[in-house]
């Protein structure tokens, strides 16, 4: 089983905004050749290697960011809650020794409709994890996941995930779910960014203070010691992954040109740090 992170949380200065990188855990998933599906997994395994990283299996973190502003506060991407495997599941305990409960989480970001991205909205029992929360979501995102004539379409993958997605926004009171269009400001000195590919509608997130900025870049890159250095290869989760190579060479290009500190869901803890070039790509090197 993967070691945790301890203490499972690490908290950014956003000008007067606090960033606060919150684990809800990691998986590991065997390395296999579908794994990245436009490399040769001998490539794959060197690159791994010449970072002096495991070459047989993939540490997947799951980590939201919680974004403090005066008396506001939201929460980006929700991790399982306790709906995920032994290893998940850690992200309100890490969140109570931050010093904050669900009850105080005003807005909650939905960065894309993936199950490790909203299924900790809900408890197993279908109860809401974040009672006082508004819901905010991708518009092009919620037109997509939420459509019943693409459901009843649907087949495989897509249909398991489309069900899920269903199933979990469906629950969310009508006056509490909040669309917005992909590159609009979501509340003051948040904006979103359209970064379409990995799903239709996936988007990220500036957080800007004080003359200093940071970005949530949710599934931008999956693993970055891969797809980072590599930004055109193409991770098995990726729905429209030529798209999504765009998306990511254009926001990677973007977070080097404005020299903006960068979170993001799957990357090792913290979880945050800085992009710089490296090669035909880019490195990630996580804070302190």
């Amino acid at each position: 089983a993967p070691t945790l992170p301890a203490p499972g949380f690490k908290k950014l200065k956003v000008g007067e905004i606090d960033v606060i990188a919150l684990n809800d855990g990691i998986s590991r998933r065997p390395l296999v050749a579908e794994f990245v599906k436009n490399a040769p997994l001998d490539e794959v395994k060197a690159l791994l290697a010449s970072q002096n990283l495991p070459t047989h299996y993939i540490d997947v973190p799951f980590t939201p960011f919680l974004i403090v502003n005066g008396n506001q506060r939201y929460l980006m991407d929700t991790g399982f809650a306790n709906n995920g495997g032994p290893t998940t599941g850690k992200m309100i305990a890490n969140m109570a020794a931050a010093g904050c409960k669900p009850e105080d989480i005003n807005n909650v970001v939905i960065s894309h409709f993936h199950g490790d991205h909203i299924n900790g909205l809900l408890y197993k029992d279908g109860s809401l994890v974040y009672p006082n929360a508004k819901v905010h979501v991708p518009a092009g995102e919620y037109a997509f996941w939420m459509d019943k004539d693409r459901l009843d379409k649907a087949t495989g993958g897509l249909k398991g995930a489309m069900t899920n997605a269903q199933r979990v926004l469906n629950k969310i009171p009508a006056d509490r779910l909040v669309k917005f269009e992909s590159g609009s400001e979501v509340a003051p000195g948040i904006t979103s960014v359209a970064a379409f590919g990995h799903t239709p509608g996936h988007t990220l997130f500036t957080v800007k203070s004080g003359g200093q900025s940071f970005i949530y870049v949710a599934d931008i890159t999956n693993v970055p010691a891969l797809f980072a250095r590599n930004p055109d290869w193409a991770v098995t989760f990726d729905m429209n992954p030529e798209m999504a190579r765009q998306s990511r060479r254009k926001i990677f290009d973007m977070i080097v040109k404005e020299k903006m500190m960068t979170g993001g869901f799957h990357f090792p803890f913290p979880a945050m740090g800085t992009i710089t070039p490296s090669g035909n790509g880019f490195q990630f090197t996580p804070i302190k």
